[in-house]
Parts: C-alpha cells; sequence; structure tokens
C-alpha cells in the first residue's frame, strides 16, 4: 500500500496489533512499512522525477537545500524526519532518490525511524481491543441474566 502511495496502513498496523499482538504485530508493521517505503524509493528513482517536480517545486527545492546542508549527517536528519509525524512520509519516500539520498542512509533512517510511531499503533489497537472485549462481555453478561 505504502509503494503505491494507498491510504490506509494505519488501518493495517491497528490489525496486525490485534492480531499478533504487540511484539510480533510491531515488527512486522516495522518491516512491511520499510518494505513499502523502499519500493516507493526504487520505483520514484526510476520513474518518479517528473511526477515529484509536478507536483512539488518548491518543496522539493527546499528539502534539497536543506539536504545540501545537512550532507555530513544525513542519517540525523531523515531520522529526524521519519519521528516526526507530522511530516508526509509520501513525500519523502519518492523525493529522496530525487534529491540523492542514498539508499543506506534511507533505508537505516527509515527502519529505525518508524518504531516508535508503530509500537504505539499497535499498542493503542491491543488496549483498544482488550477494552472492547471487556465492554462487550459486560453487555453479554448483563442480557444473560
Amino acid at each position: 500500500m505504502q509503494t503505491f502511495m494507498i491510504p490506509g496502513t494505519i488501518f493495517m498496523s491497528l490489525l496486525a496489533g490485534a492480531l499478533f499482538g504487540v511484539i510480533k504485530g510491531g515488527i512486522l508493521v516495522v518491516f512491511t512499512a520499510t518494505a513499502g517505503a523502499s519500493s516507493c524509493y526504487f520505483l520514484s528513482k526510476l520513474i518518479g522525477r517528473p511526477l515529484v517536480c509536478w507536483l512539488w517545486p518548491e518543496r522539493l527545492r527546499y528539502f534539497q537545500s536543506e539536504i545540501a546542508k545537512r550532507k555530513d549527517k544525513l542519517l540525523n536528519y531523515m531520522l529526524f524526519l521519519r519521528i516526526t509525524p507530522t511530516l508526509p512520509n509520501t513525500f519523502i519516500n519518492m523525493a529522496s532518490p530525487i534529491v540523492d539520498i542514498p539508499f543506506h542512509i534511507f533505508f537505516a533512517a527509515t527502519l529505525i525511524g518508524l518504531i516508535p510511531a508503530s509500537y504505539i499503533t499497535v499498542k493503542v489497537n491491543i488496549n483498544a481491543c482488550s477494552d472492547l472485549i471487556f465492554w462487550l462481555s459486560y453487555v453479554w453478561n448483563k442480557a444473560i441474566t
């Protein structure tokens, strides 16, 4: 889903948490999100330049200037971008190969940077499911008695 910028990965993360638990679901979400982001990176590298330049010309110029300023600490900057929840990952995935961010830095920052958000998403779902099960069993017991 993330490769082709289809919204809804948050729901898949919630589902992974419900089905597999926090640890297994979190690992699954991090690795699948990283694989999707990496696929988007390579797809953009092959055919995405015209689309990115057309959709986000100003944002791309700004991103390129920020990358040029931080060339020596690029991993730290990419980690910051990945950990910050308000930034659009779609733009980062598509623009990174165009502004010459090496894949190994992109991959490492994505893998590490997605861990906090994935953990929160999976953990929230576990708590929500347990609350839902509690209330459903409560209502069921009240309905029977």
